[in-house]
């Protein structure tokens, strides 16, 4: 009987951000170990259908860069990193494709179709709904960076009660032109600003934004942010983690999270529940001294 309390209580928890969040967009970037670990795919995926069942509108963009590196390695084709990030070469970019667009999209929408939710996969290309321009070095090659999002095609999805699952490849203007790789991070925020997201959640490898001293830091304003990077408490690969946190936050996203993706059901902690289970970032607070509120 106890138990069964506990199980109302859970429930009677969660009802308050139900309720606020009830037909509000959440983008969910999905990487790291959430994306290769089989036990997490599967709590991902639950998350998910939860979240649509309840009222949420989740839309997912997803990366894929170990699973790339693999099959590059695999076919023996050469490639680069430059200040962490890949160099596009035409060779890779068929390679990212395949892998982006046919293997792991494919993936997550037959995933999440099987456990209930109505998913469909699509990338940038399609529709050109995402259009991109050479990163602003040309030593990044088809690397990209986005220049337009058409959210109406999103929004149709939406309407017709799909889950979009997206990979993040976009189009050129040019005809024929092969199309760019773009980071999957600036992939979301771009598409989250674009389509009028509440929130938008990155699942990382990390419990999130940590201090020196490697204790979570729960909640940062953009101040906080600016902060750390000049201290380099914040630095490498969470560099362009917060930088995408405020990129889409500056295009009127609330709320970016950063959680770690390596705890079951992470995207529902975060989202229903009032602790949460990692960095919250926010442009500045409500009013001096008090943090965005937790419903925001």
């Amino acid at each position: 009987m106890i138990k069964k309390h506990e199980t109302v209580k859970t429930l009677l928890d969660a009802l308050p951000f139900i309720k606020k969040y009830n037909n509000e967009i959440v983008v969910i970037k999905y990487g790291g170990s959430a994306q290769t670990s089989p036990n997490l795919k599967e709590k991902f995926a639950e998350d998910i259908l939860l979240l649509y069942l309840v009222g949420l509108i989740p839309v997912i963009v997803h990366g894929g860069g170990k699973k790339i590196t693999d099959m590059l390695d695999k076919l023996g084709v050469e490639t680069e990193f430059i200040d962490g990030q890949r160099v596009t070469t035409p060779d890779v970019m068929r390679i990212v494709e395949m892998v982006l667009c046919g293997e792991i999209n494919n993936e997550i929408v037959s995933l999440l179709n099987s456990h209930g939710a109505k998913a469909i996969g699509l990338n940038g290309k399609d529709a050109h709904f995402i259009v991109a321009k050479p990163k602003e070095h040309a030593k990044w090659g088809l690397t990209g960076t986005i220049t337009d999002v058409n959210a109406d095609v999103i929004h149709k999805m939406i309407k017709e009660k799909f889950v979009p699952v997206i990979a993040p490849v976009a189009a050129d203007r040019e005809l024929g032109h092969p199309g760019y790789n773009i980071n999957a991070d600036f992939a979301a925020s771009k598409i989250a600003a674009a389509i009028g997201a509440r929130k938008i959640i990155f699942l990382t490898d990390t419990p999130g934004v940590l201090d020196k001293e490697g204790k979570l830091l729960r909640t940062l304003i953009k101040q906080d942010v600016d902060t750390l990077k000049a201290n380099e408490t914040i630095h490498g690969g969470m560099l362009p983690k917060v930088d995408a946190c405020l990129e889409a936050l500056n295009g009127g996203v609330k709320k970016s999270h950063i959680i770690d993706g390596r705890v079951e059901h992470a995207v529902l902690l975060e989202i229903l529940t009032s602790e949460g289970i990692g960095t919250q970032i926010t442009l500045e607070p409500t009013r001096k001294g008090v943090v965005l509120d937790e419903l925001a």
